[in-house]
């Protein structure tokens, strides 16, 4: 029996001795033809026994293998390799997209926001890290609403447009906001209420040209919004 165990371990210390001193040039053709045919697994094992024999210094390959980690489900690795490619600057908001959903998976929401702040900053105007950022802050103020936390959903929701001018959720959001907070409000102060109406009034005249009546979840938002349109400018007058 020892000597079977004995006999095991000698091939497992082979194994990891011959994948280790693999021919680099043919561990990165092995692992961009595994790539292409969408063998993620095979792939990520070629190019991050390559990276290790070269002290992570090749960004393409770096940037492949985060990809190839993220495919098959293993984000502290995809975090690993994704922060390579951008300390080098190889595809760089890719690589941040990259970086930061990594860390969104891993649940290191702070490191996330700062990420894609970080991002924004490298490759302004960068649409998929614009909407990102953007959506970070409009669940949050999701998030805040539920807890009946209004004015840290304000912030949250206002924040959203600060980044991204034209996001619809974020837009509704606050139109509704200040829509419920209005009609609640006309109970009790009228003058007060007018206030809150106009505020909801603004985001909604924004929001209607931007939606899609094609869009059954938009159309929907828009009918809603006409409809709060409407009794507000009723009570405008």
């Amino acid at each position: 029996m020892k000597k079977l165990i004995l006999s095991l371990a000698l091939c497992c210390a082979a194994t990891n001795f011959f994948a280790q001193n693999a021919d680099p040039a043919q561990l990165v053709n092995e692992g961009k033809a595994a790539l292409e045919a969408k063998n993620y697994q095979e792939a990520y094992t070629k190019f991050s026994t390559y990276l290790t024999q070269t002290n992570n210094q090749d960004s393409v390959i770096a940037f492949n293998c985060g990809v190839c980690a993220d495919k098959i489900k293993k984000p502290a690795e995809a975090l690993k390799y994704f922060d390579i490619a951008v300390q080098k600057k190889y595809n760089l908001a890719n690589a941040y997209i990259g970086k930061a959903g990594a860390l969104k998976d891993l649940k290191k929401n702070e490191e996330y926001v700062a990420t894609l702040k970080e991002g924004l900053e490298a490759n302004p105007g960068n649409k998929t890290l614009t909407k990102m950022y953007a959506t970070y802050y409009v669940n949050q103020g999701i998030l805040a609403q539920r807890s009946k936390k209004v004015n840290e959903a304000e912030e949250a929701f206002k924040q959203a447009l600060t980044i991204q001018p034209e996001n619809i959720n974020a837009l509704n959001s606050l139109g509704s906001l200040y829509y419920s907070q209005g009609a609640n409000t006309l109970k009790t102060d009228a003058e007060k209420a007018k206030v809150e109406f106009k505020e909801a009034k603004e985001y909604l005249d924004k929001l209607i040209p931007l939606l899609s009546a094609g869009s059954p979840a938009q159309k929907k938002m828009m009918d809603n919004a006409k409809t709060m349109l409407n009794f507000i400018d009723s009570q405008l007058k």
